[in-house]
């Protein structure tokens, strides 16, 4: 059956539950799962996990991620994007040395509260399911951390292309809301492009037209997710068999996270070394 991480450059209009049930199709394994969620009006960088795999989508999750994001200054609509309905419009006097000091304020450690529509529930029902009724709830602020956040240029009139390098849980709509307000002529996000997620890039990336004329080819191993960690094999079989048993096994290593292969190259676990002990943190036997 296939297995393996399949870097997707999602299209617009699609939601990434629309690119996983494709690719169920495509490669008729039930077993299918995303990193990350993309907006459908966003594109970019989508990380899918086929098969066993799918083992791996919890550390994916996390980590940074960057966007390229356009800003639209000026107005505010119900969904903080630019494919919702417009609730202001505001004259813009903002200049470009005005807009990068405002980034100062949202940079770094900041708190979002999560738009209405989003996936978040409170008491039990998804934001946007409350939203689509014409209801709106209070929502507890959210920890996010922007790392970078960068003005590209301006690409029509009252419109700026941004870098955002960001942590997991961040929205780049509120993002670009907050921004608007802070200038005091309102912002909405107008298009968004994810360039990295789960260490992948854009560059990375294929079409759904790829994979339906390539297929399994284009999966790539699961120990992929984690190459920035060092390899560690195992050079014998009784230690190889400790570890297929999930076993602690002894390793003369310094303290760190590894890639733990079999003798014969395959991948078995990502595991933790401490004190000349590699201990498991999840087996991949098969992935």
């Amino acid at each position: 059956m296939p297995s393996g991480i399949i870097i997707i450059n999602k299209p617009a209009g699609w939601t990434s539950m629309d690119v996983c049930a494709k690719l169920r199709g495509m490669f008729h394994e039930k077993r299918v799962g995303h990193a990350g969620t993309l907006d459908p009006m966003a594109t970019g960088v989508l990380p899918v996990f086929v098969g066993q795999a799918t083992k791996a989508v919890a550390f994916a999750e996390g980590g940074e991620k960057e966007y390229l994001a356009h800003l639209r200054l000026g107005i505010t609509t119900d969904t903080q994007d630019t494919t919702g309905t417009v609730l202001s419009e505001s004259p813009v006097a903002a200049t470009e040395a005005e807009l990068r000091a405002v980034f100062l304020r949202f940079t770094g450690e900041i708190m979002q509260i999560p738009p209405m529509y989003s996936a978040v529930k409170v008491r039990g029902r998804k934001l946007y399911e409350l939203a689509r009724k014409g209801a709106e709830v209070e929502r507890k602020p959210r920890p996010a951390t922007i790392y970078a956040l960068e003005l590209l240029g301006r690409t029509a009139e009252n419109e700026y292309a941004l870098r955002v390098r960001c942590s997991k849980g961040t929205y780049v709509r509120t993002l670009c809301h907050d921004v608007g307000a802070a200038l005091g002529c309102g912002g909405a996000m107008s298009a968004l492009t994810r360039t990295m997620a789960a260490g992948f890039t854009l560059a990375e990336a294929v079409t759904l037209e790829q994979v339906q004329q390539q297929k399994e080819t284009l999966l790539r191993p699961t120990d992929s997710l984690f190459r920035e960690y060092p390899a560690h094999r195992i050079t014998d079989a009784e230690t190889e068999r400790r570890c297929r048993c999930g076993n602690p096994i002894r390793a003369d290593v310094p303290d760190g996270t590894y890639r733990v292969y079999a003798q014969d190259g395959s991948f078995l676990a990502l595991s933790r070394a401490a004190g000349g002990v590699l201990t498991a943190m999840r087996n991949f036997f098969g992935a």
